[in-house]
C-alpha cells in the first residue's frame, strides 16, 4: 500500500481514457464484492426482528448524514437499544399506557352509554319478568361480569408471566448453548491474564482516547497529522464487524477532511481491492497521501496511519482476553455485541451507496459520478456478485473481470 501510494502521488493531471476505464471496472466490481460482504454479514449479524431494525437503521441513519462523531453515536445508539430491548424496560410503560388508553375509552363509552339510557323516552315501558326479581336480576349479571372480567385478568397476567418470565425456546436453547459452550485452549499456550490486568488495560485505553479526541476538539491549531491519527484512532476503536466496515470510515475520516482527493482514493481503492489481505492497510495507503498533500513525508504519515488504525485492535483484544472469562456469560455483554455488530454492518450498506455515487470516473469527471449513469457497469457490478455468492469466485478475480469488462466497454464506444 504503501508503494502504491508512492505511485499514485506521482500522478499529476489526467490520465488515458483507458486507465479510467479500467477503474471504473474496478470499482463496480468492488461495489458487488463489497454488496455481497453486507448480505453475508446481514445473515451473522441479524438474530431476531429487534437486531434487523437496528442494521436497518443504522444504514438509514448513515446515508442521511456524516460527520466524524456520528457513527460512534450511532454505535453507542445501538448497543443501549438492544440492552433496553432484552431487559424488557419499556414493555411495561408502553402497556401500561396502552392499558390506560383503553380503560379510559371503555370508561367514556359506558358513560354515553348510561346517559343515553336515563334519558327519557316516549316507548311504552315492559315490565320485567316476574319470575326473578330485581335483585336476582342484578346478582346475576354482576356474577356474569366477575366471571367474564376474572377470566380475560387471569389470561392477560398468564401471558405476561409468560412473554416476561419464560423466554421462547429459540432463545432460552440459545443463551443455554453460549454460557455452556466449551473453551478449547492450546495447553502450550494459556491464558495467563488476569481480570485486574485486563481492566486496567481498558482503563487506560479508554483515558487515552478521551484525551486524543478531547486535545482535536479543543486546541486549534494542530498539525494535519495529529487529526490523521486521532480520526483513524477513532476509527480503529469503534470498527466491528469485519474489512467492509472499515470503508465507509476511512472516507469520511480522510477524503472528508480534504487530505486525499476523491479520484485518489477510488484509484487506490479498487487496486487494493484486487489484492489479497485485509482492508486496514488501506489507511496505510490513505496516511501516505495526507502526508503528501501536505508537505510532509510520505512514509511518516504511513506509519502514523499504521498505528492509528491497528494500536486501538491490539490494545482492546489484550485488555478483553483478561476479562471476558468473567463477561463472555453476562447477559448485556451479549445484548451489547449483539446490537453493536448489526448497527456497523449496517454500515456496509453506506460503503455500498458513497462508492456507487462515485465510483464511474472519466477524463471530464475526476471526482466521480454515479456508476448508474451507466447500465454497463451496473451489469459489471451484478456480475461481480453473481459470480461471487453463486459460483464461488474468488473476490480478486471478481474484481479482475470487472476491469476486464471496463476496458472492453471503452474498446467498444471507442470504435
Amino acid at each position: 500500500m504503501y508503494g502504491l501510494s508512492i505511485g499514485i502521488s506521482s500522478i499529476q493531471g489526467t490520465l488515458p481514457r483507458v486507465v479510467y476505464a479500467f477503474l471504473s471496472g474496478l470499482n463496480a466490481a468492488t461495489v458487488g464484492v463489497i454488496a455481497l460482504a453486507a448480505v453475508e454479514l446481514s445473515a451473522k449479524a441479524i438474530t431476531d426482528d429487534f437486531s434487523r431494525i437496528v442494521l436497518f437503521f443504522s444504514a438509514c441513519a448513515a446515508l442521511m448524514y456524516s460527520a466524524p462523531w456520528y457513527l460512534p453515536v450511532l454505535i453507542v445508539f445501538s448497543g443501549c437499544t438492544t440492552i433496553v430491548y432484552d431487559y424488557r424496560w419499556l414493555h411495561g410503560p408502553v402497556k401500561a399506557a396502552i392499558r390506560l388508553t383503553t380503560w379510559r375509552r371503555r370508561r367514556s363509552r359506558n358513560r354515553t352509554s348510561t346517559v343515553e339510557a336515563s334519558e327519557p323516552t316516549d316507548q311504552p315501558i315492559e315490565l320485567p319478568d316476574n319470575s326473578q326479581t330485581p335483585i336476582h336480576q342484578a346478582v346475576a349479571v354482576t356474577a356474569e361480569f366477575n366471571t367474564r372480567t376474572s377470566g380475560y385478568t387471569t389470561r392477560s397476567m398468564s401471558h405476561e408471566n409468560g412473554r416476561r418470565g419464560s423466554p421462547s425456546h429459540g432463545q432460552q436453547e440459545e443463551r443455554t448453548g453460549a454460557d455452556h459452550e466449551p473453551r478449547i485452549l492450546p495447553s502450550d499456550y494459556p491464558l495467563k491474564l488476569h481480570w485486574k490486568s485486563g481492566t486496567a488495560i481498558i482503563a487506560s485505553f479508554i483515558v487515552l482516547f478521551g484525551v486524543i479526541i478531547t486535545l482535536k476538539a479543543v486546541l486549534p491549531d494542530h498539525s494535519v497529522l495529529y487529526n490523521l491519527f486521532a480520526n483513524l484512532y477513532l476509527a480503529g476503536t469503534i470498527i466491528v464487524g469485519g474489512g467492509p466496515v472499515v470503508i465507509p470510515l476511512l472516507r469520511e475520516y480522510i477524503v472528508a477532511e480534504g487530505w486525499v482527493s476523491p479520484r485518489d482514493f477510488l484509484i487506490g481503492l479498487a487496486i487494493a481491492q484486487s489484492f489479497p489481505g485485509p482492508n486496514f492497510n488501506f489507511a496505510v495507503f490513505l496516511g501516505s497521501l495526507t502526508a503528501v498533500n501536505n508537505g510532509y513525508p510520505s512514509a511518516l504519515g504511513a506509519m502514523i496511519a499504521f498505528l492509528g488504525i491497528f494500536l486501538p485492535g491490539m490494545v482492546l483484544v489484550q485488555g478483553t482476553m483478561g476479562i471476558w472469562a468473567a463477561l463472555r456469560g453476562r447477559r448485556w455483554v451479549k445484548s451489547v455485541v449483539r446490537g453493536v455488530s448489526a448497527g456497523a454492518t449496517g454500515f456496509i450498506y453506506t460503503a455500498v451507496y458513497r462508492i456507487w455515487q462515485v465510483g464511474y470516473i472519466d477524463d471530464g469527471f475526476q471526482a466521480g459520478k454515479s456508476l448508474g449513469d451507466d447500465p454497463w457497469w451496473v451489469v459489471v457490478t451484478a456480475t461481480a456478485f453473481v459470480g461471487c455468492r453463486y459460483f464461488r469466485l474468488p473476490p480478486p478475480v471478481a474484481i479482475g473481470i470487472g476491469a476486464i469488462m471496463g476496458m472492453i466497454r471503452f474498446g467498444v464506444i471507442t470504435m
